[in-house]
């Protein structure tokens, strides 16, 4: 039995080196495929780090040539926009050059025209240099009898001068003796006298305060005026022109009257007194009345006298 065991025991030492170099076969087997797959991964890992950075550069150069087809299709869109200005333009420049044409066609024509116009003008210009020599010729022998006419105008003038002087002075002879007979016959009135070539009246004497309408004394007063303008009048040449002038004034206070202003009071006074003087019987022809307001003073002062003396009825005997 026991040498039994012994035996069992030897048989199992001498197996278990076998068992140890197959362990040790397999382990270097395995430590072998470990190599290999360790080194496997490591050019695994290489060559997918190079085909990452091939794709990161492939990656990079498709955005590089996205961003380049961008700018290109900007750039084309430019283009496409400058194209169909261009042909814009092009289509403006043909519709100007036929509209040019046509006025060129249209000025050839006209030139025409106005070259066979001129060639008809010559002829007119040749006929009327005939004319003009002929009107020279006419002219040259009416400037003769021009210079005659010039110096029977030149002698009538001189005479139309010494004639308008004599009826100025004629004039002049007749207001003289029309002032002296009105000084003569009112000398004595209140409120009449002349100043230099003017009979004046002071309003008191003629019309109310503020009113428009003669009183009797002024009624009286005109009559006596027009009945010495009468007298000197039938003396006058009808070819004498004359005019009695009836000057109203006013003095420079506020009016407080039925008139709106010293123009249409002093106005209406003068009118006033020149009906007076057609009812007596004077031409209206060589009558004229005027009306000053206040614009025209003998004084400029702003008493009472002063005023009174502005407010006055002028008469002037005078040429037309």
């Amino acid at each position: 039995m026991a040498r039994r065991s012994r035996r069992s025991i030897r048989s199992e030492l001498n197996a278990w080196p076998g068992y140890v170099d197959a362990l040790s076969t397999l382990l270097m087997v395995i430590i072998f495929v470990l190599l290999v797959f360790v080194l496997g991964q490591a050019f695994l890992s290489v060559a997918l780090n190079k085909r990452q950075q091939a794709l990161d550069q492939l990656e990079h150069e498709v955005a590089r040539l996205g961003q380049m087809l961008s700018l290109e299709h900007s750039h084309t869109t430019a283009l496409q926009g400058e194209v169909a200005s261009l042909h814009k333009a092009h289509d403006e420049d043909m519709a100007t050059a036929t509209s040019l044409t046509a006025q060129l066609n249209q000025q050839t024509s006209e030139r025409d025209s106005a070259q066979a116009h001129a060639t008809a003008l010559d002829t007119q210009v040749a006929q009327l240099n005939d004319q003009l020599a002929a009107l020279a010729a006419a002219l040259e022998a009416s400037q003769t009898a021009v210079r005659d006419r010039d110096r029977q105008i030149g002698n009538l003038g001189m005479q139309l001068n010494v004639a308008l002087a004599k009826k100025v002075e004629q004039l002049q002879q007749y207001r003289s003796e029309f002032f002296g007979r009105l000084r003569s016959v009112m000398q004595d009135h209140k409120g009449v006298q002349i100043v230099g070539d003017r009979f004046v009246f002071q309003s008191e004497v003629l019309f109310p305060p503020g009113g428009a309408d003669l009183s009797p004394e002024g009624v009286q007063e005109i009559r006596v005026l027009a009945k010495t303008l009468r007298q000197v009048a039938g003396q006058i040449p009808a070819d004498v022109p004359w005019i009695l002038r009836v000057d109203g004034h006013a003095d420079r206070q506020p009016i407080h009257s039925a008139f709106p202003s010293n123009w249409e009071l002093s106005s209406a006074r003068a009118i006033t007194v020149v009906k007076l003087l057609i009812a007596e019987g004077i031409d209206p022809h060589h009558l004229a009345a005027t009306g000053f307001s206040d614009y025209q003073p003998l004084d400029r002062g702003t008493t009472p006298e002063a005023f009174a003396r502005n407010r006055r009825i002028e008469f002037r005997l005078t040429d037309r």
